[in-house]
């Protein structure tokens, strides 16, 4: 026995070895492998109903195969088509960004008039006009450049806006008949005032010369850095009504027929005295007395005839010369005496 366990321990240990030995264990590794590898193969096939992962998984790749093949046989626009329809399909919120227009870069006509405007036209802007400066232009012909409308908010910045009045303000008289303040409506003690208007438009510095009319509150605000020019005109005073031609013709006249009949009084005077003291006189002499009577009577009829004829003639000349009505021109220097400079 005990030879027997010390051959099986040398065996043991190691001190021979055998290739077929080795062979064997690792056939028998594999073996354990294959019938772990069938194990599994076989509780599969034999499990019944597959999970629901698997069904999933296995659809999603016979169906993409599927739609792939189908959407591939399509031309361009029919691809185009099915994109748009699946995206409405599966994002139906969307539909407000994509198919609505973008207007961040919309303009209307009072923008471009705004990108276009300008205080004073000269004739070089007229050269090479675009569809927009021509828009800017027709409107700034319609305002009215008499008088400008202000805005003194920032006057102790030194710092006055000035634009042109619109036809509404004209027929309502803001800016001549009230005060050019757009913030003020004051209508008694206005003063006309000459300004030298500096600015910069689209980058270049101009200036205008241009007339408000402010209220002497507003105008202290607009001369409260340096002194503007006042253009304020003086009313007219009346003018004495002249005596027209006709008057003085009547008066001269009127003077040579008392003339007349001074001298016609004092010759009839003389004629009776020499009448009191001449009574037996001559035949001659009454004759010549008759004669002078008369020539007398003649021209005193004429002075008569002249003094009615002087009457009548004043009476036919005209209107009464002491008029103060205004003529139609009158009125309109009166009306637009601070109109220009």
């Amino acid at each position: 026995m005990e030879k027997r366990l010390g051959l099986v321990q040398v065996h043991n240990a190691g001190g021979y070895g055998s290739e077929f030995e080795y062979d064997s264990e690792t056939e028998r590794r594999k073996r354990s492998r294959e019938d772990l590898a069938s194990k599994e193969s076989h509780r599969r096939s034999t499990s019944g109903v597959p999970s629901k992962t698997f069904v999933t998984q296995e659809y999603s790749k016979e169906e993409w195969k599927a739609q792939r093949y189908h959407f591939l046989a399509l031309n361009a626009y029919g691809r185009h088509k099915k994109l748009v329809n699946d995206y409405l399909l599966y994002y139906p919120g969307a539909t407000k960004d994509l198919f609505t227009r973008s207007t961040a870069n919309d303009k209307t006509d009072i923008d471009v008039i705004h990108e276009n405007h300008r205080f004073l036209w000269s004739d070089e802007d007229d050269s090479n006009e675009t569809w927009a400066k021509r828009l800017a232009k027709k409107y700034w012909d319609k305002l009215f450049k008499e008088y400008c409308i202000s805005d003194l908010s920032r006057y102790k910045e030194n710092k006055i806006a000035l634009r042109w009045r619109v036809e509404k303000e004209v027929v309502e008289g803001v800016g001549q008949f009230s005060c050019g303040n757009k913030r003020c409506d004051e209508t008694e003690g206005l003063r006309s005032w000459e300004v030298n208007f500096a600015y910069v438009e689209h980058g270049e510095k101009k200036h205008a010369l241009v007339k408000l009319r402010l209220c002497p509150e507003c105008s202290y605000k607009l001369n409260y850095h340096h002194k503007r020019r006042d253009v304020t005109r003086q009313p007219k005073k009346p003018k004495k009504p002249e005596k027209s031609s006709s008057s003085t013709s009547s008066s001269s006249k009127k003077h040579k027929a008392k003339k007349r009949k001074s001298k016609h009084k004092h010759k009839h005077r003389k004629h009776k005295k020499h009448r009191k003291h001449r009574d037996e006189s001559s035949s001659s002499s009454s004759s010549s007395e008759d004669e002078d009577e008369r020539s007398s009577g003649t021209d005193s009829n004429k002075g008569a005839g002249s003094s009615t004829d002087v009457s009548e003639s004043e009476f036919w000349s005209g209107p009464a010369p002491v008029t103060e009505d205004k003529s139609r021109t009158e009125e309109f220097e009166d009306y637009f005496q601070d109109m220009f400079l």
